[in-house]
């Protein structure tokens, strides 16, 4: 599910059309062109009803997806730098706004799925027409103009590809609520993971550099790179699988409260939690819903789709914890860790904070990471929705305990 599709498939405009391009413009050009490409992709086995939907509050339309990240490049590049730009419609903004408050008034979240129009057609054509301004305005600019647009045009991407990945775990969430459990992908299967080997590695005592450091593409919140103390512990090289969490569920331990958090044992028994999410027990047989439809749990592949309160109450009936953000970057540093990207996020027991001497970015998108630095938790990795080139060990994803719609497992870690 991340390999990219061409950019041309499903937009005229190419780079090859501006062949007097300098190198930052062609470069940029090329990225976006391959970015907003892979969004269509994704969106393209979906019908005008599928796209929609909106499942929970949580979740959003393939269509508000779609729009919104236009919108991004529409109000953060195009709106602020190209001279004489005009939105391609003057209700857009209201509609397609996420969490911007800078930015302007904005539609309730929770009431995406009531929005039938602007249809998918529209939405289409909105995306087709600020691509065509983005490629003109790239390929015009002068080089100071570039330089001042570029990090804002990386964000955008980096957003962008964001939102390719809870477009999948949005319809996969929506899919699951239908009885016939229709399958986005017929011929989806879950990635196979590596072999198991040695169990654990041990981290010894010892202060390590964790955080972005360098000039590659990183978000906020993964600056600025710290000392940190870490070990001594053990990590687990491998996910929890299936198997393992049958064990646990065949123990009672979702009906037995001394395993959980108060506030996780409330939400499972309010919610009714007897097995991971996207789990259905069907003639005595566990199955789950994939983005292939309806399928046998493999006792082998990693569990997913579980919650911060579940990862813990597991660690707790094994014996075990979860590990620290900071323990399993340095893990993951070392390649130490089997499947640590591509398959499922992996809950930490890290609560989501702004690093020493963390700094928001200036204006806007200030709003993007820092104002959401409370009550949540870190994961780490990436998942097998997460587009290819999206992953990097100090990335700090996140998310409030109670989420388990999105591919999240998790690894153990053991004191020493």
């Amino acid at each position: 599910m991340t390999s990219s599709a061409s950019a041309t498939a499903s937009f005229p405009v190419t780079a090859t059309q501006t062949p007097r391009l300098g190198p930052l413009a062609g470069s940029l050009i090329d990225a976006f062109l391959v970015v907003r490409g892979e969004t269509e992709r994704r969106a393209a086995p979906l019908s005008p009803e599928d796209q929609v939907i909106q499942s929970m509050p949580d979740a959003s339309p393939t269509k508000w997806h779609r729009a919104h990240t236009t919108w991004f490049f529409e109000q953060f590049v195009l709106g602020a730098h190209c001279r004489g730009y005009q939105p391609f419609h003057p209700d857009y903004a209201f509609l397609f706004n996420s969490y911007y408050v800078s930015a302007g008034p904005r539609h309730t979240r929770g009431e995406r799925g009531l929005i039938t129009r602007p249809g998918m057609a529209d939405i289409t054509a909105y995306r087709r027409h600020v691509d065509e301004a983005v490629v003109d305005f790239l390929g015009r600019a002068d080089v100071a103009t570039l330089e001042a647009v570029a990090p804002l045009v990386e964000v955008g991407l980096n957003h962008e590809q964001q939102h390719q990945e809870l477009m999948l775990t949005d319809i996969l969430h929506a899919f699951a609520q239908n009885p016939t459990a229709p399958a986005y992908d017929p011929s989806w299967r879950f990635p196979v993971p590596a072999s198991r080997g040695e169990d654990w590695i041990s981290l010894p005592e010892g202060i390590h550099t964790v955080g972005h450091a360098g000039d590659g593409y990183h978000f906020d919140n993964e600056r600025p790179a710290h000392r940190a103390l870490v070990g001594p512990v053990k990590l687990a090289r491998n996910l929890v699988t299936n198997a393992e969490w049958l064990a646990f569920m065949a123990d009672g331990s979702y009906r037995t409260a001394t395993l959980w958090l108060m506030d996780g044992f409330a939400a499972a028994s309010r919610e009714g939690w007897q097995a991971p999410g996207h789990w259905y027990e069907v003639e005595g047989e566990w199955r789950i819903m994939t983005l292939g439809g309806l399928q046998p749990v493999d006792p082998d592949a990693p569990v997913c789709h579980v919650s911060y309160y579940e990862a813990d109450a597991f660690a707790r009936w094994s014996g075990k914890h979860l590990p620290t953000e900071m323990e399993w970057e340095v893990a993951a540093r070392a390649n130490q860790l089997h499947d640590a990207f591509g398959i499922v996020w992996q809950w930490t027991r890290s609560a989501y904070s702004p690093y020493p001497g963390y700094r928001a970015t200036e204006g806007a998108l200030g709003e993007y990471n820092g104002k959401f630095m409370v009550n949540q938790l870190v994961l780490r990795g990436s998942s097998l929705a997460t587009p290819a080139d999206h992953s990097r060990v100090t990335y700090r994803n996140f998310f409030y305990p109670h989420h388990r719609w999105q591919f999240t497992g998790l690894r153990l870690a053991d004191y020493v």
